[in-house]
Parts: structure tokens; sequence; C-alpha cells
């Protein structure tokens, strides 16, 4: 009877449009009996949610995943779901998964869930599978697909050999790149059956893992990345959500809250035992108050707006950035930013260890990372604000603070030859509007093996590390120069200048593992005073001076973006020979990256999540077009330091607009 209802109403689809509503309830109704009577048991809360809590207000959308007035996010259950690790390839998805449409059975129950309104348990409304939650073995709720779908909706979990979406042909994983995908899904982090992110990483040998079983928001982003160039985008969605919702909730340390729009370094899910065999699913997240120093991860909120715009881009699905609490969070994350302070410079101003190098490395003040990270989140929040009266004070307040900033570093932290020479002849103690010595830097901070290292080139040159009234730290962080590159934070003559340097200094750079975080190590007297003597970071390990894989996609992104290709090659081939062998270690120790790190952990997500991306994007460099901006000539027109009235200078833009190559 069933069957002979829905024919019926299929072969008046035509007429639907007069009675939408009526007909989209019916057939919900039916394809809840159909699931219900596949099963001889009571159906629980969540599913009856999906077929009960309609609206037809599009405004309430994704609404479970709304902020939540309580410390954590809960999800109640009875049981582990067996399949909690699979990955869903959504009906839905943008130009990376199939054309065709869905039959109206699928259209309905997929917009149906995109409407539900749970609040216990968040659902993604494009997940293809409900589970009961009472512990039975119930068959998931199938929907009608068109003939040929099947082939275009298989599920991720490595039966697919091929990388799917327009533009992109089939390639045959190699060996390598099948553990590294078959690594990746493994570490899968699903809350209320859904997959929320990757963990840190996932030794089966490591009994004490701390908080690399975990979700990072900086280690997921390579991951996410993996996953979108894939057309896997419901991680994503799921990811960006939940973690938006986390930064609302109340963060203290010692009695002291930082400020609104702060993203958690990372969470966890926890599962909390409740009366009999029920168990209850949490969020757990981390802003710093466990954290080793307890430093608040600045770097976080950057990130997720960068992979924000990532997510749209790749997938072509503008409906999730365009939401009114995604609005809102970026909104959040900018303010923080962009807070008036005592700062006299454009860059922003943060403590030691609030970046992906999270221990004290003497890098606070203005160092390059965060900077080139705050351009590349203030780049992609003008794109993705949408312009009306509530917003338009804050897209202005952007264009002019990326304005001030590209100028200031590109006038300040560019350093090549003729530069290091100019500043080896600084006069000191300069009182002046018209200083040539602007940040009374000291010759004799320019060290010997700065003038020996740096080359002979006039076309190498690189973006120090920092810049301070009386210090400049002239060491070369690997990550900072590579999102000046990717984010046209440098002019495009010192970002091929960039990858000169990295090409004529591959041996100190690169040598057996690509990249170094940073060159030149602190040794002797610099490591004991600048680091505290820290036992994990001593000379040519981890943060200082270790090699770090997962840097390899974001070399390649540069790489790609600059027309030369062949050096990621390169770098991608020989850490392919060493990275499966090793056990996908997080860094490695020694002047060239000889041996794995004497406390690396290994099966680390990120490096293996780096590796599959870059080898995506070299298969497919088309794609990379989405990942970074090119040069905008708008910034540097805008000034905003007309203060001709009071007697001073205006700021001339002369100078950075004459390296520009057209």
């Amino acid at each position: 009877m069933l069957a002979a209802i829905k024919l019926a109403i299929n072969n008046e689809h035509k007429k639907a449009f007069f009675f939408p509503n009526l007909i989209r309830y019916c057939i919900l109704i039916m394809n809840a009996i159909t699931f219900l009577g596949n099963s001889t048991m009571i159906p629980s809360q969540c599913i009856l949610r999906a077929f009960t809590r309609i609206s037809p207000s599009r405004y309430i959308r994704d609404s479970a995943f709304r902020s939540c007035p309580s410390r954590f996010s809960s999800c109640r259950n009875q049981n582990n779901n067996p399949d909690s690790n699979r990955i869903i390839k959504p009906t839905n998805a943008g130009s990376f998964c199939t054309d065709r449409q869905s039959s109206v059975t699928a259209q309905v129950v997929s917009e149906a869930r995109s409407l539900s309104a749970s609040t216990t348990c968040p659902r993604d409304p494009t997940l293809d599978q409900i589970y009961t939650k009472n512990g039975l073995n119930v068959k998931p709720l199938e929907l009608e697909r068109l003939k040929g779908d099947e082939k275009d909706d298989k599920a991720i979990n490595g039966d697919d050999k091929r990388v799917n979406g327009d533009g992109f042909e089939g390639i045959k994983s190699n060996e390598t790149e099948e553990e590294a995908w078959r690594l990746l899904r493994d570490s899968v982090v699903t809350y209320c059956d859904s997959p929320v992110g990757t963990m840190a990483a996932k030794d089966p040998t490591d009994t004490t893992p701390s908080n690399y079983d975990q979700v990072f928001i900086r280690d997921f982003v390579p991951s996410a990345l993996a996953f979108l160039l894939n057309g896997e985008s419901d991680i994503v969605r799921n990811f960006l959500l939940h973690t938006l919702q986390l930064q609302s909730w109340e963060k203290t340390v010692d009695c002291y809250s930082p400020g609104q729009g702060l993203m958690p370094a990372s969470f966890k899910v926890r599962t909390l035992p409740l009366e009999e065999d029920k168990f209850e699913e949490v969020l757990d997240p981390d802003f710093g108050e466990a954290a080793i120093g307890r430093v608040a991860p600045v770097d976080s909120g950057l990130w997720w707006i960068i992979l924000l715009r990532a997510y749209g881009k790749i997938t072509g699905d503008y409906s999730l950035q365009e939401r009114i609490d995604v609005q809102t969070g970026i909104k959040m994350i900018a303010n923080l930013c962009l807070a008036d302070g005592f700062d006299m410079f454009p860059t922003l101003l943060v403590t030691d260890g609030s970046c992906m190098i999270d221990r004290r490395m003497g890098i606070h003040g203005h160092p390059l990372e965060i900077q080139a990270l705050f351009y590349s989140a203030l780049r992609s929040s003008r794109e993705m604000l949408t312009v009306n009266d509530s917003s338009k004070n804050i897209i202005k307040t952007i264009s002019n603070r990326l304005s001030a900033l590209s100028f200031h570093i590109r006038e300040n932290y560019w350093v090549d030859k003729t530069k290091i020479n100019e500043i080896y002849r600084y006069k000191t103690e300069e009182y002046s509007m018209d200083a040539t010595n602007k940040f009374n830097i000291y010759p004799e901070q320019v060290s010997p093996w700065l003038m020996d290292w740096v080359p002979e080139c006039p076309d190498s040159g690189f973006l120090i590390g920092n810049l301070q009234p009386a210090h400049m730290d002239f060491r070369f962080f690997t990550l900072g120069n590579l999102w000046s590159i990717i984010s046209s934070l440098g002019t495009p003559k010192q970002n091929q200048a960039i990858l000169n340097l990295i090409e004529e200094k591959w041996d100190d750079l690169v040598g057996h593992m690509p990249l170094k975080i940073c060159y030149p190590a602190l040794e002797s007297s610099e490591w004991h005073i600048i680091t505290g003597s820290d036992p994990k970071n001593t000379p040519w390990s981890y943060h200082n001076g270790g090699s770090w894989p997962t840097l390899l996609w974001q070399f390649t992104l540069a790489c790609i973006k600059m027309g030369r290709p062949e050096l990621a090659e390169k770098a991608v081939t020989l850490a392919e020979k060493r990275l499966q062998a090793d056990r996908w270690p997080e860094y490695y120790d020694t002047r060239n990256g000889k041996f794995i790190g004497k406390q690396s952990r290994l099966y680390q997500t990120w490096t293996i999540a780096g590796f599959l991306t870059s080898k995506q994007l070299l298969q497919n460099p088309e794609i990379a077009s989405s990942l970074f901006w090119e040069e905008d000539l708008e910034l540097l027109e805008t000034c905003v330091c007309v203060l001709t009235k009071s007697g001073r200078k205006k700021c001339s833009r002369a100078a950075a607009k004459s390296q520009i190559l057209i």
C-alpha cells in the first residue's frame, strides 16, 4: 500500500507545486513508517525528532549547532555505533560530487533532515544515515536514487580509488597513498555518530597520548583540505559548526575570562555514564586552560576563518558562510583581533607560544606566522561578510588594517643582501619623523651566520621572523614565509625571491626531510636564555630547527601559485621515500632532518594529511587557485595615514607599488 501511494505521488509530481507542503509531509511520514517498520523496537527520540520537528523556516536550519549555555555540548546514546568511523559522502555535496539529481523522495527526506531542530543530538543535514539509540541493529533509512547515482555516492572508506569532482581524472593510488588514506580515516573522531574532526595522532602503541587524542583546529586544516579535495565535505562542515558553537562558551583561567570570539585550541569527545547502560557524549574544549604555559591559541580563530573560506571555494556551498551564526562568529573573531590597544603598529601583538610554535621560543611580540595568518583571515573575512548596515563598519576597518599591515610587512620585514648591508650601517638614536632606522635597531644584531648565509643573488630574500623596537629576529620561519606567499602579503617579487632562497638553501631548509620549521636553531647560551633550557626544544629538534613534514602542503600550494610546481614535486618525492617506512612521524631531528625526532609522535595525522593534500594539489593544480589569494592592487591605493593637517608626511605607497611585477 505504501508503495502504491508513493508511486501515485511520484506520477503526480508535476502537480506538486500546488500543495508542496502536503506532499512533503506525506512522503516524510511514509518514509518514517517504512523505516520504523523494519524494526520491532520503539523509535528513539533522536529519530522521532527528524520527522516531527519540521519547520518551514530556513532560518532555523542546522539549529542544533547553536550555542549551548552549558559547559559541554552533549548527545545521549546507549552504545557505540560500529560504523562511527565511516564518513558518508553527502548526496547534495557541491561541484565535487555528482551533478545528477536525487529522486523526489530522497530530496524531500534530505530537506527534512536539514530542517530538523534537535538540540541534544545534533546531526549534519546532509548525512544519509540515521541510527537508532537503543543498541539494536536497525537497518538505516534507504533513499531512492536515480539509476547510476550509486557509482558517484560511494562511502569514503578506501573502496574508491578515484578522486571525484569536476576536472579531476581518475588516479590510481599507490601503496603509500592507500596507507595514508586508511590512517587518516582511522583517525576520524565522531560525535553523535557524525564525523567532527581527526585526532592529532593515533599511534596504537602509545599508551600515554596526552592531548594528542584531541581534535586541534590548526592540526585539522590539512585533514579538512584532503577530504574536501577528495569530494568529502560532511566532516569539514560538522567541524566548522561544532567549533563555532564552542566559541561562545565560558572560558576562564584563574578567575579571568579572555575576550569574546576566542576559538579553542582543541576539543575532545568525552563519554559520561548515565543511569543503566546509557551514556552521554560531550564536547570538552580547551581554550588554553590546560595547555602547557596556559597560552591562549591566537591562531585557532584565524585558521577557522581560512578553512571556512576554503570550504566554500572548493565545494561551491556558500550557504554555510552566509548563515547568521557563522557571520556572527566571523565578526567576533575579527573584533577580537582588531580591538584597539597601545600598539603603534598594524601587526598583531601576541605572547610566546600562541601559534604552531606553542612553547617558549622567543617569538613573542609580532611574529611573522601570526601576521601572515592574520592577513589571510582578514582577506577571507572581507570576502565572506555580508555587506549590510551592521557589517559596513567592520568591513571598512578590515580594509584599512589590510592596507596598513601589507605595507608594514613589505617595507620593514623584508631582508636581502642589500637590506642587510643597510641595517649593518644603521645610525642609532635617531629622533626624527624622517629617521631611517625607525625601530632603533642596533647593527650588532646582524649575526655573522646571517651575513654568511644570505645569498649573493639579488633575487633571493625572505621576511624576518619578528620586529619590535630595538629588536629584529633574523631567523627564517618557514610557515610565515609560505603563508606570505599564499596570501600575497609579500609582493610578487618578494614571493619569488623567497622560493629562490629555499631552492638555493635546499640543504639547510629541506635536507633529508622537508621542511625546517625555522632556521637556524638556537644553540648554547641563546638556547639557555631564550627557551629557558627547554629539554624538548634542544638545538635542531622540535620547534628549534626541527623538520616538519606537515609544512609540505603549504610549500606545495606556494610553489603552484608562483608557477614552480617542480620544487614541490621534488620535496614530495623526497618525503614519500621515508614517511611510510618511518611510520609518519610528527617531526625529524638534526641539522639536515636525518633522524626521527627523539620525542616525535608516530602516525601523526597532520603529517599524513599534509602529504595527501600535497599529492592532490600536484595532481590537480587548477584547484589550488581556490586556496590562495592574488595581489590586491586596491589595497595599495588605500592609505589611512592622511595626516597632512598636522604637518606630518602622508604615508607613501610608491615603494610598495614599485615592487609589483605586471
